[in-house]
């Protein structure tokens, strides 16, 4: 007789019951091996202060020299090993480190610890004010001090690997919004930069200077993450912290380890690493304290939105290790977490100079002779030299599963909307990225950065990628990240708020949120496919629509009307349109945004078109448009107005005062020959009048940040963008506003904050 169980066949009683002990005897197995499962952490940090002087110190563009040190520099490392994977995380007080140099510490450590190199993981933490161990820009490698570096890396990584000992992990982040800011700024259309080639196309550039009347707004978003990974010893006391910030440095005396060195120091004791009662001598592995840097290739602790303040390094430092320590006390600690580590190269091209650039470079080169460049053009000329002699390069990328939390690595000084891309899209639900690690490929802009210029753009071995490299980078490391977790990405989320079910439920033909972190498409939002594509000249994934006044606070709202517990995010338009086709519109129709305007009104004629239907290029800007009056009459100063184009000329303004940098909601409603425009949720409408239907026939362009013609186009934000082939009511337009909350708030504001104005023009 023969009895079926799902997955056995079993013949007889005493069969089943054999098959039974053995299940029992295997379960009981997999309970003492779990049991036995001994998770070890090892930290250790070796003094790479130099020991002959003079040296030299780049990051900078001019090569600078130091004879003594301010405060001592290290190489900080951690050895972790869940019992069949074993890494090590080091970070370097310098300011970047080749790959070749990374490289060969890497193969020593691995000939005395036997661990593969890709399974190690070395980064610079950036400070401005260490020993040039690389050359870039205007300054030399100190070859002599790169050769000193390089076996003090290799012992850092053997002594943690040495101190390892049974450990419990455990990690956590918050939101620092105090300590970062955005210090790349777009400038005004009138007061472009020129570049080192004697180009005048610099809309984008860092340190615009506090509440500059030539800038418009910052060109990217912040990443606010500060995360901690925390290690204790089995009796509890602090073994090693990992903090990481996305922060690009203070600015300290040579040499120093700046704000990095001094947060070491001062967050040892807010986590009780004290060795208060045990002898230093007794202590087999002290506390080691780390602060990796995240993605900050436009980030500063600069404000520049707000009047000056510099609290100093020591005070900063300090800030931040509060911080590290409220999240530290906080954490959940574990005894056991799986380990796992991959690795893969990416080969990318650099922007190589042209002929006629190379016939510039090699004059001025030839001109310098002997002595160092002084100036941008001298040096920018000797980078276009060396991008010519090496055309392509090799990144290495890592990802790092500890337990569930994930870690990119990546050789660059990328910007904040890289990093925050990778942990929105990262399996790992707490995820941060180590950045100028492995090598030092200097800045990689996203795309649509390059477009706008500024020196973190200009070809050089501190910013030479090409102009694709971001998004390539991108999607290796997620690619990474979801081998190392088993898990596959996720999507970009784009939750609902009041406001948005709102639009949706009015049933909009289109809807374009403009929460876009890459180019070139804005997506519909309401499932009709209907999308609409950027042009070069705007910035993606800046704070959207919120009661907020000029740029403070600096933390946007959440939870908010328009994205729920997300940030609400916005296009920043610098010269360039959002153009979409929409055949199923006519005479009849309605459109509702929101919008920012960031420059002031006097600024130039008309202040800057919002919304344009029209042909792409008509001189004649037949169609109809909707922008802000500047200095030029009859539109007036800073008010809405409507025009119908070049030759019937017709003209239909508002009356009231749009407040500068500040988010506004309109509705543009075309009915026939009557138009109206509604502001701010009010019923009465703020233009309205009649005008002929100047619109070519057939044509179906509809232009969001500019006119048809490309006359005047926005300098500032725009969000929620619903395009709808019927005339809106203006109790729904009302509702549509009410449901956003901001009337409240903008109420509550002024009660409570009454100091927080937009800055003069």
């Amino acid at each position: 007789m023969t009895t079926q169980l799902p997955f056995l066949r079993i013949r007889s009683a005493v069969g089943f019951q054999s098959v039974l002990l053995g299940l029992l005897v295997i379960a009981a197995a997999v309970a003492q091996a779990a049991e036995s499962r001994v998770f070890r952490a090892g930290a250790h940090r070796v003094d790479i202060t130099p020991t002959n002087y003079p040296v030299l110190v780049n990051a900078m563009f001019t090569e600078r020299s130091a004879t003594n040190a301010a405060d001592p520099l290290f190489v900080r490392a951690l050895a972790l090993d869940d019992g069949s994977t074993r890494l090590v995380l080091a970070v370097v007080d310098t300011c970047m480190v080749p790959r070749d140099l990374i490289d060969r510490a890497k193969q020593e450590a691995n000939r005395v610890t036997g661990i593969p190199t890709d399974k190690m993981l070395v980064s610079a933490t950036h400070t401005h004010s260490a020993p040039s161990a690389m050359g870039c820009l205007g300054s030399r490698a100190d070859t002599n001090y790169a050769t000193y570096l390089a076996p003090r890396i290799t012992e850092a990584i053997i002594g943690a690997v040495q101190n390892l000992q049974p450990a419990r992990i455990g990690w956590g982040a918050i939101e620092d919004w105090d300590h970062t800011f955005n210090r790349r700024w777009i400038r005004r259309p009138d007061r472009l930069l020129t570049d080192p080639f004697a180009n005048q196309n610099v809309r984008a550039h860092m340190h615009p200077g506090y509440q500059s009347p030539d800038a418009v707004g910052p060109s990217g978003p912040v990443d606010p993450g500060l995360s901690v990974l925390a290690l204790k010893s089995l009796d509890g006391r602090p073994l090693a912290l990992l903090a990481n910030y996305s922060q690009h440095y203070y600015g300290s005396p040579l040499l120093s380890a700046d704000y990095y060195g001094r947060f070491c120091t001062a967050v040892a004791g807010l986590v009780g690493a004290s060795v208060a009662g045990h002898p230093q001598g007794t202590i087999t592995n002290p506390f080691v304290a780390i602060l990796s840097q995240g993605t900050s290739g436009d980030l500063m602790w600069m404000d520049y939105g707000a009047p000056a303040a510099d609290i100093g390094y020591d005070a900063y430092s300090k800030g931040i290790s509060e911080r590290v320590a409220k999240v530290w006390h906080g954490i959940e600690f574990h005894d056991w977490v799986p380990l796992q580590m991959a690795e893969r190269t990416l080969a990318l091209n650099y922007r190589a100079p042209d002929e006629p650039r190379l016939v510039w470079a090699r004059s001025i080169s030839q001109s310098l002779g002997n002595r160092l460049p002084a100036t941008q053009p001298e040096i920018y000329a000797l980078e276009s030299l060396y991008l010519h002699q090496r055309p392509r390069t090799e990144l290495k990328l890592q990802a790092l599963r500890i337990g569930d939390l994930g870690i990119a690595a990546l050789p660059n000084e990328v910007f904040a909307i890289t990093g925050l891309k990778l942990k929105a899209q990262s399996p790992f639900l707490s995820s941060f990225n180590i950045a100028l690690a492995n090598g030092a490929e200097g800045y990689i802009p996203p795309p649509e950065q390059h477009t706008l210029g500024g020196y973190t753009t200009w070809p050089a071995r501190t910013a030479g990628l090409e102009v694709q490299a971001e998004p390539r980078i991108v999607e290796t490391l997620l690619g990474l990240l979801e081998e190392v977790s088993g898990k596959p990405r996720r999507p970009m989320a784009e939750p609902l708020g009041p406001y948005t079910r709102k639009v949706l439920d009015s049933k909009p033909l289109a809807y374009w949120r403009l929460n876009e972190s890459s180019l070139p498409v804005a997506h519909d939002a309401t499932g009709n496919n209907r999308e609409a594509v950027f042009e070069d000249g705007v910035a993606l994934y800046l704070p959207g629509a919120s009661s907020t006044v000029g740029f403070h606070p600096a933390q946007p709202e959440t939870p908010n009307a328009f994205s729920g517990d997300q940030i609400n995010r916005a296009v920043h338009f610098a010269g360039g349109r959002l153009r979409a086709t929409l055949p199923q519109i006519g005479a009849t129709y309605s459109v509702e945004f929101w919008f920012w305007n960031g420059l002031t009104n006097r600024a130039r004629p008309v202040t800057g078109y919002l919304v344009s239907r029209g042909s792409n290029g008509d001189a004649t800007a037949a169609g109809d448009h909707l922008g802000i009056g500047g200095s030029l009459p009859p539109e007036r100063d800073g008010k809405l107005f409507f025009f119908n184009g070049n030759e019937h000329n017709t003209v239909l303004r508002g009356s009231t005062d749009l407040a500068w940098r500040k988010w506004h909601h309109v509705v543009l409603v075309r009915d026939g020959r009557k138009v109206a425009v509604y502001l701010n949720g009010g019923a009465t409408p703020e233009i309205s009048g009649e005008a002929d239907i100047t619109l070519a026939l057939g044509e179906k362009s509809l232009f969001i940040g500019g006119r048809c013609d490309g006359l005047a186009n926005l300098e500032g934000k725009m969000d929620e963008i619903a395009v709808y082939d019927r005339a809106l009511e203006p109790e729904e337009s009302s509702s549509h506003y009410g449901a956003s909350g901001l009337l409240r708030r903008v109420i509550r504001a002024r009660a409570n904050s009454a100091s927080r104005v937009p800055f003069p023009p």
